[in-house]
């Protein structure tokens, strides 16, 4: 029996924060963070940097079940993302437009507040108030003011205020290169472009004060998605004080092999949940009783990381999970033959085959055409991904106004593969293919499976593979996005917010280790784009974007993936967002049975 007040979840990317939780009888949530889980979010919280905590939780003895299982009563078993996003928060409708994932009480965004974000994007996508009540673009869009929501205090009962606002963008855009490694994942770099210490090629121009809660955040060129890019859980408000009292910026504490800052074990925002604990294998939360916003039915939130997919089937089915994500497609057919919940997203990621130009013969554009002509990614997308994933030949998702239906790409074609490489200057230089173990993706469920499946092709060809499996939680991200001999790469990414430039910006909008490339003429575009107003302009900016990396082949996309989570029947109902910013607040349990 478990308790009606509680929720479990496990959660594998980068989640976000749950929500708040009733009052009566103690209640506990087991949340099981699916492999590279919440933890990755909760401890990069504000470092930015990926962490990921491995642990079976299967393996606990059947006395120590019951036990769980009578502190549970009627407690919700989920596994998504949790955490919630900054000053501006997306709603599920406008999210279907795009997306990613957080831990579900934390709530980071604009105004990160491990609490609701400072806005929030309306059902037809516009912006609508969360901790911001109101805004206004100024300038033609070179800035914006907020008006911050009154009478709102971080978990350490120090106040939200626009002080509190601009002392987080400050220090983020501080960051030294400690704090964010090379950048590349960095949100703040990905949005603004660059840090104070490359100040001319920072698209950030300052935050004011303009009063108590009033603020400004000034931008040096105009950007079309900002307000959707505050909803991101990376620009997510810590309180100032706790921020100092955990000397954030100083990675002195390690946590499952990662550096990180005292604060960084324990985060303080204004969200629905406060943080309770980070132990190796699982996350705790707590409802915030002073929470401004919508409370919930969920007092406590336990987040647990689970390697392999058949213990989180199992711990799902034996009661010791409310849910978990993803679902993979071995365990798909089985979730719904025992009667589970399974819910699935709108397709709002793109999973990628890398291709390192920093090797010197994958700077042949035959080479790289190639690749991309013995990829068969119908074969891909039907047999390791959700049924109804779409293969693709581009990075942005069809729901966003940049995709090219014009833009196929270079479809699968063994002989003229085979007919390219002959023709190009590829002379048998082995090339080392990186792919991570021990993940589940929301955007690569099943990873060993498909580097398998593209070496095998690559190999019949005329390629020479050398297999370089990495653990995620390992290092596999630092491994594939630093410099370094990786020549191709298995890679996801998750959209964050309801723009294009969220898929092309990050990956190719400026020189990376990852790709190797240098291309200034894609880098202008994309540049160009992300400032044009929205409308034929720039939709045909993007379409020619899409067209020259068809062209250029920097990587190969593979597929849009279709991802899904499972529930048990203890969940009554489960706001699914497509950017994976589902928060707890919002979810509803099964009543508690009576006697």
């Amino acid at each position: 029996m478990l308790q009606r007040s509680s929720l479990t979840a496990l959660w594998p990317l980068q989640a976000g924060f749950a929500e708040r939780t009733a009052r009566t009888r103690p209640q506990q949530a087991y949340l099981a963070l699916g492999l590279i889980a919440g933890l990755v979010l909760i401890l990069c919280l504000y470092l930015q940097q990926a962490s990921q905590v491995n642990s079976t939780h299967y393996d606990i003895v059947e006395v120590q079940r019951k036990q769980a299982r009578l502190q549970r009563l009627n407690s919700i078993h989920l596994a998504n993302y949790a955490y919630e996003h900054s000053i501006v928060k997306m709603n599920e409708r406008a999210q279907a437009a795009g997306y990613r994932p957080t831990l579900g009480g934390l709530r980071y965004a604009l105004l990160p507040d491990i609490g609701p974000g400072a806005q929030t994007l309306a059902a037809a996508g516009a912006p609508a108030p969360s901790l911001a009540t109101e805004w206004e673009e100024l300038d033609g869009g070179l800035s914006y003011r907020f008006t911050l929501r009154p009478d709102v205090n971080f978990h350490d009962g120090t106040e939200f205020n626009a002080a509190a606002v601009c002392r987080n963008f400050e220090r983020w855009y501080s960051f030294t290169p400690a704090m964010r490694g090379d950048g590349s994942s960095t949100m703040f770099k990905q949005v603004f472009r660059a840090f104070k210490d490359d100040a001319k090629n920072s698209n950030y121009d300052g935050c004011t004060a303009d009063g108590p809660l009033e603020v400004t955040i000034g931008l040096k060129m105009r950007l079309t998605g900002f307000l959707q890019a505050l909803t991101l859980p990376a620009f997510a408000i810590s309180s100032p004080a706790a921020l100092k009292a955990g000397t954030a910026d100083v990675l002195d504490q390690t946590f499952s092999a990662n550096k990180v800052s005292k604060y960084g074990l324990h985060p303080v925002g204004t969200g629905p949940f406060t943080f309770t604990e980070a132990a190796p294998g699982g996350v705790t939360m707590t409802a915030n009783p002073d929470y401004w916003g919508e409370k919930g039915t969920i007092t406590t939130l336990k987040f647990r990381t689970f390697e392999q997919p058949e213990t989180r089937f199992a711990a799902l089915e034996d009661g010791t999970l409310d849910g978990f994500d993803p679902v993979t497609p071995g365990n798909y057919d089985l979730l719904i033959k025992n009667g589970k919940q399974v819910l699935q997203r709108d397709p709002f990621s793109v999973m990628y085959l890398g291709i390192n130009q920093a090797i010197p013969v994958l700077q042949d554009l035959k080479v790289r055409q190639a690749i991309a002509s013995a990829v068969d990614k119908a074969t891909l997308a039907g047999n390791y991904f959700i049924a109804g994933t779409a293969p693709t030949g581009q990075f942005i998702p069809p729901k966003l106004s940049g995709f090219n239906n014009a833009v196929a790409g270079i479809p699968y074609d063994k002989a003229k593969a085979k007919s390219l490489l002959d023709a190009s200057s590829y002379a048998g230089e082995e090339l080392k293919f990186y792919y991570p173990t021990n993940a589940a993706r929301t955007y690569l469920p099943q990873p060993e499976k498909v580097y398998a499946q593209i070496a095998k092709e690559l190999t019949s060809i005329g390629f020479n593979i050398k297999p370089v499996p990495i653990p995620w939680s390992d290092g596999y991200v630092t491994a594939v996005t630093g410099e370094g001999d990786h020549a191709l790469s298995l890679m996801g990414w998750n959209g964050s917010y309801a723009d294009p430039d969220n898929f092309v910006g990050p990956l190719f909008g400026s020189p990376n280790a990852e790709l190797g490339m240098d291309d200034p003429q894609l880098v202008s575009k994309i540049t160009r784009a992300r400032s044009m107003p929205n409308g034929p302009d720039r939709d045909a900016a993007y379409d020619s974007i899409n067209k020259q990396l068809a062209e250029t082949v920097p990587a190969v996309p593979i597929a849009f993936p279709i991802s899904a989570l499972a529930l048990s029947d203890r969940v009554l109902s489960y706001p699914l967002s497509p950017v994976l910013n589902e928060v707890f607040n919002q979810v509803k349990l099964a009543p508690e049975p009576a006697g």
